[in-house]
């Protein structure tokens, strides 16, 4: 009995470590586009729009590459919209379907993603429309199914998630790694053919180190999934999710923290206010890698060397995200091992848990922006480093929080309505945008002023969670209360 017990440990950890790997190599690549930018320029892609213009004197020339430019924002664009927009479905479809179902479907689309890609050329630049969005979609839906391996450690489950939030971020190196060998010889086509032979890795992840179902939060010492000879003791999550929710309140006599029901789950003041605070915080971060380019123009003179001096600056701070999103998770998992108190249940410690981890990522986020907003060019390394630190600890504790907060079996629909909803939201960048071009002349000054102001919204999200586990705290300590004195004093006999 003892080594299936090892044998269960083992498997758990393989699963861990090939899922970091899949994330910090595969899922998130599509963020390191402006690397791989470089490269499709070098090779001609979209260069049939770059235009000659001749000077007044039939002497001098330049050229204009701004409808090269456009074309790749325009790749980028879609990309990243269509990467939290299908969110929802995407959520669905693993709640519905599945593990193994979602991944499948994720490997097909990234290897048709990288194939696309791989055998396109600057004839056929448009083909990087079609191939971008896969490689996207897929991604988020890896991460997605890697999730729910929190699970498996339960004394360590927002660490977890965190950590796989930040490897996804850190995957943007994948494709500076593809300019660097570009540089070394290596043709953009043999790298993308690497990525789209190493979706044979992630088939057999998903058949060997991965559940056909979902993996159930606190599952059973021999519990077990994959590939093996003898069955494997797989859990239907909703019904042991509603179990333990019915056992809950029956031994401690109060409500479940969230309604069972999707709409009402939907409809709770958690998921409004946590919606609010992830939204403007990605609106923030989104607009800020949108100008930087402009930005730093501005702010170093048009000094090419010194413009990319700081852009490589920005590039490498990315690349700290795995080191950075695990620190949130440390601070959310904090309580793991304590006893709880008299009539609290492990959800409301999580809960309490989580809402300085909220309040950290929000004064991370004003921090960050008034930094942005502050016109000295030196002053941009710190915000490089906020920003990041902030990225991090934002995605990261999305996650774990709608984890804490809702049933796990609305986990992937909620988690997919709240990116979508935020990829709504942050197409307000572009009028953003417009107008700092437009009636601002370039200078973002009023507009960073604006977004700052409006960062201090994110600030009563974890103020009504603090409120809430307050309130929790005193009703159970008035429910003790009354229990102790009704013992002490019991009803005189009539």
């Amino acid at each position: 009995m003892s080594g299936c017990k090892s044998g269960t440990r083992l498997r758990y950890r393989l699963t861990l470590a090939s899922g970091m790997l899949e994330c910090l190599c595969f899922a998130g690549v599509v963020f390191g586009y402006a690397s791989l930018v470089f490269v499709l320029k070098e090779d001609g892609y979209f260069s049939q729009l770059c235009i000659n213009i001749t000077g007044t004197n039939d002497t001098l020339s330049r050229t204009d590459c701004s409808g090269q430019d456009e074309q790749f924002s325009l790749v980028f664009t879609i990309a990243s919209f269509l990467n939290n927009f299908l969110c929802l479905l995407n959520g669905y479809l693993f709640d519905r379907c599945g593990t193994m179902a979602t991944r499948l479907l994720a490997v097909s689309l990234y290897t048709t993603g990288t194939l696309l890609v791989a055998f396109s050329s600057a004839a056929y630049s448009v083909l990087l429309f079609p191939a971008l969005s896969c490689i996207a979609v897929g991604g988020i839906l890896l991460l997605l199914t890697n999730m729910q391996v929190g699970n498996l450690f339960p004394a360590h489950r927002s660490t977890v998630i965190t950590l796989y939030s930040g490897a996804f971020d850190s995957s943007s190196a994948v494709f500076l790694i593809m300019k660097v060998l570009h540089e070394q010889g290596v043709s953009l086509h043999a790298s993308f053919l690497f990525l789209s032979i190493c979706s044979i890795i992630h088939l057999l992840r998903t058949f060997l180190l991965m559940p056909r179902g979902h993996i159930p939060y606190h599952p059973s010492e021999y519990y077990t999934y994959g590939f093996s000879f003898k069955k494997a003791n797989t859990y239907n999550v909703e019904e042991l999710e509603r179990m333990r929710a019915g056992a809950m309140a029956a031994h401690t006599h109060t409500y479940a923290l969230c309604p069972v029901s999707f709409r009402s789950c939907v409809l709770s003041w958690f998921f409004l206010w946590h919606l609010l605070w992830l939204s403007i915080m990605q609106l923030r971060h989104y607009l800020f890698i949108g100008t930087l380019n402009p930005m730093l123009n501005r702010l170093a003179n048009k000094d090419p060397a010194l413009v990319s001096q700081y852009t490589n600056a920005f590039a490498f701070t990315q690349l700290c995200g795995v080191l950075c999103a695990p620190w949130n998770g440390l601070i959310m998992d904090r309580h793991k091992g304590k006893p709880l108190a008299p009539g609290e249940t492990e959800q409301d410690a999580d809960l309490q848990s989580s809402s300085l981890s909220l309040f950290l990522t929000s004064l991370q986020c004003l921090l960050f922006s008034v930094s942005a907003s502050t016109p000295l060019l030196p002053l941009q390394y710190l915000t490089f480093i906020l920003q990041v630190l902030n990225r991090s600890f934002l995605y990261g504790g999305n996650a774990a929080f709608i984890s804490i907060a809702f049933p796990a079996y609305h986990f992937g629909k909620l988690y997919g309505l709240m990116m979508c909803l935020s990829a709504v939201f942050s197409l307000l960048q572009y009028p953003c945008f417009a107008l700092v071009q437009g009636a601002l002349g370039g200078d973002p000054l009023f507009v960073d002023v604006a977004l700052t102001l409006l960062t201090l919204l994110v600030f009563i999200h974890p103020i009504y969670i603090f409120i809430h586990c307050r309130k929790v705290a005193q009703q159970r300590k008035e429910t003790d209360t009354v229990a102790t004195v009704s013992s002490t004093f019991p009803k005189a006999r009539l």
